[in-house]
């Protein structure tokens, strides 16, 4: 099996996973110092853990092993680390990981659980500011907190009924804000009819903190490996063997921390249990002060919209507007081009007087869904040793980390000191007739788009 196919999805074109294609994101102009010490994996080398995946889960984990539990790792990265999606998202450090929301968290699996995955979403945007203290990791924080923009009218009651739900279940205010009060706070566009506060998380800039986590957790004693997609995995009993083209590491533990790249070709327990689905950023040239001013939009706030394929967008520290969306079905050169240029037209359409401005970079990802719409860290079937962490929902930054950390202890056999509900240790189940997902996405988007347009 070559490394390329071993490391693809069937979900969506197999040159979405090519790792020989350079990133063309933002963030990869302004990526900072390249991560040392990360050369491919060469001859056999054994280890306490394997990691598979070089993201925010993957790092964090090897970090938490090596710095608090004493373990040797090796940390195996298909790509360049920053290749995936941890080096394409928004930089939206914020709440999230889940597509129930928190009453359906708490009708599912009680007060105690939802409150323990409240608590945890709060604890993990605080871990990556904790981490970036600690280690020295440039986030380039810019931004407090997140709002949720109404973007048709009765969206608003959605809004506040929210509002009402996070005070009654968990005792917090959040505030839902007049249309004119978002616009007085420096925030303009339009589709403009309330906004919910939630007044935890910030952005940041996703790659020099990924790459400050490879930094910290070579430091720290871990072995990360890029360039280094795992194309076998043997277990007998409970060893692990994994291959590369260029070596093998033994392990006793493994984990899996590939969200929505994980190699489902890989090994049978892997095979449709994820589903990938296709984010979309713009990121404009600076914008002049008289330009924000002119749109009303002047301050670096984090922004989405109510709609199920939300838009999301924030005013970059250079003063560059980042606006990205979820959708498109196919991942051809073509089908790109045209999700651009809708994109391009939607950016018009929400921000007038930025009608001229050009585009100086686009780009596009995977955000990972679970069949029960949670995010899991959960044993691999059949694997003795192995466990997996994924699943964000579009929300792995604040989550992923901190799920690596959680994972870390699980590994080490250990308690984890923060919140971590049970219900993320449920077995991930698989999609039924799995080669059937990309069906079952178009048919999704369809009827989210319909929702999304209805007054």
């Amino acid at each position: 099996m070559s490394s390329f196919a071993a490391t693809a999805s069937p979900v969506h074109e197999t040159e979405l996973h090519d790792r020989r294609r350079p990133p063309l994101t933002y963030w990869h102009r302004r990526g900072g110092p390249l991560p040392v010490a990360v050369d491919p994996l060469a001859g056999d080398a054994a280890a306490d853990v394997a990691i598979i995946g070089g993201g925010f889960t993957g790092l964090s984990a090897a970090l938490h092993l090596a710095r608090d539990h004493g373990l040797s790792v090796r940390v195996l990265e298909a790509g360049v680390i920053g290749w995936g999606a941890s080096g394409r998202n928004g930089g939206f450090c914020c709440m999230g990981g889940d597509g129930r929301g928190w009453r359906g968290v708490w009708r599912r699996f009680g007060e105690a659980e939802a409150r323990a995955w409240f608590a945890a979403q709060k604890a993990a945007i605080g871990m990556v500011a904790e981490l970036a203290g600690r280690h020295r990791l440039d986030l380039q924080r810019c931004g407090e907190g997140e709002l949720i923009v109404a973007h048709r009218p009765r969206r608003r009651e959605a809004l506040e009924r929210e509002a009402r739900e996070v005070a009654e279940l968990f005792g917090e205010s959040w505030e839902v804000l007049e249309p004119g009060e978002l616009r007085e706070q420096g925030v303009h566009l339009e589709e403009n009819h309330g906004a919910l506060v939630i007044p935890h998380g910030f952005g940041l800039h996703p790659l020099r903190y990924l790459r400050g986590l490879a930094r910290a957790a070579v430091e720290q004693g871990a072995r990360v490996h890029e360039r280094s997609p795992v194309v076998a995995w043997e277990t007998d009993g409970r060893r692990h063997r994994l291959h590369t083209a260029t070596g093998t590491v033994r392990a006793a533990r493994v984990l899996v921390a590939t969200n929505g790249y994980t190699p489902e070709n890989l090994v049978p327990e892997l095979a449709g249990r994820v589903l990938p689905v296709l984010s979309c950023i713009l990121v404009t040239r600076p914008l002049t002060l008289s330009e924000r001013t002119a749109q009303g939009w002047t301050v670096p706030a984090l922004v989405s919209d109510t709609r199920r394929l939300l838009f999301y967008m924030r005013l970059l520290p250079d003063h560059r507007l980042l606006f990205g969306a979820r959708g498109g079905i196919s991942g051809a050169p073509e089908a790109f081009e045209r999700r651009v240029a809708r994109l391009r037209q939607s950016f018009a359409a929400r921000f007038p007087a930025w009608r001229h401005v050009t585009v100086d970079h686009a780009w596009w990802g995977f955000a990972c869904l679970s069949r029960d719409r949670l995010p899991h860290l959960a044993p691999v079937p059949e694997r003795p040793g192995a466990w997996l962490a994924l699943a964000y929902h579009g929300n792995g930054v604040a989550m992923g980390s901190w799920l690596g950390a959680a994972a870390a202890a699980r590994l080490a056999g250990r308690g984890f000191e923060g919140p971590l509900p049970a219900f993320l240790s449920r077995p991930l189940p698989r999609f039924p007739l799995p080669f059937l997902r990309p069906l079952y996405l178009a048919a999704a988007y369809a009827w989210y788009g319909f929702r999304d347009r209805w007054p």
